[in-house]
């Protein structure tokens, strides 16, 4: 088990550097000048002599293999530079932001595997009755809804029934844990309801299968319980491909609620990056890319290695 971790920690490296080569040859190409853009928004002329010093200052006048190869030892050295835009260290732009989006992902996966798992396992077992039905109707309209329209009813509910508004201002956990929770369980909920509908409907599938199985046709034989059978045998085997899709949910909210954050006000990484973007803001563009990549090459291997604990047969070599 050891030696896969390690091997797979290692095979991230090439898939970081292809995705490193990538979205430095794809911010390049784009049109603009982030010199030009950040000088002219000032409103005043600029020479050419003041922008041919800005571009010196950031290393835009260095070949594009140079800037590569300087942005990369930098990386090497968990250096990500400092913002075009901002002129503040890259690292501090996105942890003031990482451990909110983190926050939100955890709490919405919580939300989802405690709404899917059970009621897509109950919608298997009682399936084709009008438990089964309710299920499938619930999970459609998870799919059909996005987060951030739903975001918004919950926050027009407060306001006109409850003459409430959630906090504004981000509190971490640690210095108020209330006003922490009242500003981001609503977001969490929103992202959560769609995201478990995702989950549920793999689990009512997954279990469905498992349970046509002839292995659980044999316990039933035996005269298990059925309680028995399906926490024992259906559900562990069952949950291989829902953990799949959890992991990739999950990855996904660390940099994919660009909507939702601005609908409940979150300055989290998906505005960061839209911002770095309109800003054409390479280095911080390319540092939360980055980041992004190495969360889901990451949360792929932690799945994987839960796949030994859920599924014994599994043996890394």
């Amino acid at each position: 088990m050891h030696r896969y971790i390690i091997r797979r920690l290692l095979l991230m490296i090439p898939t970081l550097l292809g995705v490193a080569i990538l979205i430095f040859v794809l911010m390049r190409l784009l049109p603009g000048d982030i010199v030009e853009i950040r000088l002219a928004s000032e409103g005043a002329y600029v020479s050419q002599e003041t922008i041919n010093k800005e571009r010196a200052r950031l290393g835009l006048d260095k070949p594009l293999w140079r800037q590569f190869l300087d942005w990369l030892w930098g990386v090497a050295r968990f250096d990500l530079g400092q913002s075009m835009w901002t002129g503040r260290a890259i690292t501090y732009e996105i942890g003031i932001r990482f451990q909110l989006s983190l926050q939100i992902a955890i709490m919405a996966t919580l939300v989802a595997v405690i709404l899917a798992i059970p009621l897509g396992t109950l919608a298997a077992l009682k399936q084709d009755t009008w438990v089964d039905y309710a299920v499938r109707v619930f999970s459609i309209a998870g799919l059909a809804t996005p987060s951030f329209w739903l975001g918004i009813l919950i926050l027009l509910t407060f306001l006109i029934f409850f003459r409430w508004a959630p906090p504004m201002v981000y509190t971490p956990i640690w210095v108020d844990p209330v006003a922490n929770l009242s500003q981001l369980t609503w977001p969490a909920l929103a992202t959560g309801y769609r995201y478990s509908a995702v989950v549920m409907r793999m689990t009512r599938s997954s279990v469905l299968e498992v349970l046509r199985e002839d292995y659980i046709r044999t316990a039933r034989a035996k005269g298990l319980w059925e309680r028995l059978i399906l926490v024992r045998h259906a559900l562990k085997n069952a949950m291989l491909p829902v953990l799949t899709v959890t992991g990739l949910e999950f990855a996904f909210l660390i940099g994919g609620l660009v909507v939702t954050e601005q609908v409940f006000n979150l300055n989290g990484l998906g505005k960061l990056f839209v911002d770095a973007v309109g800003h054409h803001d390479y280095t911080l563009v390319q540092g939360l890319v980055l980041l992004v990549a190495f969360v889901f090459a990451f949360t792929n291997l932690v799945v994987d290695v839960l796949y030994a604990w859920l599924d014994p047969r599994i043996r890394y070599q």
